[in-house]
């Protein structure tokens, strides 16, 4: 599906591109890795005005790994034949929308950073993350282990990296942003994706 662009919340401004690239030590590329740059000095923020979906669909969640800025209202619509239960009981955010099909009954504000671990109480191999941020500056890396920030204004800013089944890794970097933009790499050691056994299709329970 491509790279997730770090300004699709906000409205559009002048400014350059931060291209970054995320590998294993072995020189994998790594995707569904979150990149996002923090203003080293105070900055005016654009502020998150669209609401984010996370579906389900053939009882998954997708997609897998999201980023969004805090104050962002996420919404969960059921594309199945069945109903969910969506939940998390994480601390930068707790929830639970029970069960229900087609549009979720309840929009959820991401008002915290930090990650959010989603999953369904009657899917249990259903899983997915957020990575709430400080900043409408981040993307999420392709197939390619690229991704790209755009329209950064120019300045100093931490840059850091995050994977939901990150080991090591990925220190965060100082950049300073130019009106012709900056390169970043980063080396991540990530575990590989796990996915649990998902019996066939009962439309008669749940």
């Amino acid at each position: 599906c491509g790279v997730l662009l770090a300004v699709s919340q906000a409205p559009p401004a002048r400014g350059a591109t931060i291209a970054a690239h995320v590998r294993s030590p072995a020189g994998a590329a790594i995707a569904d890795a979150v990149i996002y740059a923090l203003p080293a000095a105070s900055l005016p923020l654009p502020k998150p005005t669209l609401k984010i979906p996370i579906e389900q669909i053939d009882r998954e969640f997708v997609p897998y790994v999201s980023a969004v800025q805090t104050g962002t209202t996420m919404v969960f619509p059921n594309r199945d034949p069945i109903r969910h239960h969506v939940y998390s009981f994480s601390r930068a955010k707790t929830f639970e929308i029970k069960l229900y099909s087609g549009n979720a009954p309840s929009e959820i504000l991401f008002d915290q950073p930090g990650v959010v671990t989603l999953g369904c109480n009657i899917h249990d191999w259903m899983i997915a993350y957020v990575q709430v941020v400080d900043t409408p500056y981040f993307a999420k890396t392709d197939a390619q282990g690229g991704a790209q920030l755009v329209n950064v204004p120019p300045g100093k800013y931490e840059l850091k990296v995050w994977h939901p089944t990150q080991k090591g890794g990925g220190e965060a970097q100082a950049v300073v942003v130019g009106q012709a933009g900056v390169a970043a790499s980063f080396v991540l050691d990530v575990a590989p994706r796990k996915r649990r056994y998902k019996p066939p299709l009962d439309k008669m329970h749940y």
